[in-house]
């Protein structure tokens, strides 16, 4: 198993780049991240090297993630603020050998119907997927539970494959196991439901998003049953640490 440290929500007592060395110091092979705030493309990419660590996943723009928005892509009135992004994401995947991008619908924004929202997201995701068609980069769509976000326009892994149908093309889906589990549990029929489509992981246990063996999530048999249900990629923590040694349960896996 391949596990990638996810630098938006870990180590966040350090600035950002010195959370590569932290990651690779506690035993991540890979990282991961929404953005990275303030850090030029170039550094990310000496950090990278620096450190041995290959990134996992990168978000495409995901609006104002520090005033609370978790992704514009199913928002009609900002087509033209998300697509704008897209050829510098592009650029940005190539130059630091991303495998994986990730797309967040984001919540509703209360002035559009679920129609115009589901048209809007799934236009936003075809122009993604033409725009990284022959980078080696694939796109996937995650779905985020509406208990933690209200009003997130994709909640369910049932949702994102909605979507993911009308879309066709390419786009592959993100299984994140916190969020499945707050809403339905039945993991491993979950993903196994999504498997064929299933391209990035990402984990963290549940109550309190905490890191594995914090909660109720048996990630002892979760974890090589994915992996004996056919699942090869990277597998991303992405959770809030509880303790200054958040990282130790990675010993029990890698």
């Amino acid at each position: 198993m391949r596990f990638s440290a996810n630098l938006t929500m870990l180590y966040p007592e350090l600035p950002f780049l010195d959370r590569f060395a932290a990651a690779a110091a506690d035993g991540f092979t890979g990282v991961e991240f929404v953005e990275a705030p303030g850090v030029d493309d170039e550094a990310v990419a000496r950090a990278l090297d620096d450190h041995g660590l290959a990134l996992a996943l990168v978000n495409t723009w995901s609006g104002d993630w520090a005033a609370g928005e978790r992704g514009v892509a199913a928002h009609p009135d900002r087509i033209e603020e998300y697509r704008a992004t897209l050829p510098a994401a592009v650029a940005r995947a190539r130059r630091w050998g991303v495998p994986t991008v990730n797309v967040l619908a984001g919540k509703d924004p209360g002035d559009a119907g679920p129609d115009e929202l589901f048209t809007t997201l799934v236009g936003n995701l075809r122009a993604t997927v033409e725009a990284f068609a022959g980078t080696g980069t694939t796109v996937v769509l995650e779905a985020v539970n509406d208990r933690d976000v209200p009003g997130f326009v994709v909640p369910t892994m049932a949702a994102a494959e909605l979507v993911r149908a009308e879309v066709g093309g390419g786009l592959g889906l993100q299984f994140d196991v916190y969020h499945a589990q707050v809403l339905r549990g039945d993991l491993l029929n979950t993903y196994r439901r999504h498997a064929e489509h299933v391209r990035h992981v990402q984990i963290a246990d549940h109550p309190g998003r905490h890191e594995p063996g914090t909660g109720e999530i048996r990630f002892e048999f979760l974890l090589p049953a994915l992996v004996e249900a056919g699942y090869t990629g990277w597998i991303g923590a992405e959770y809030v640490p509880a303790a200054p040694e958040g990282a130790a349960w990675l010993k029990r896996f890698a």
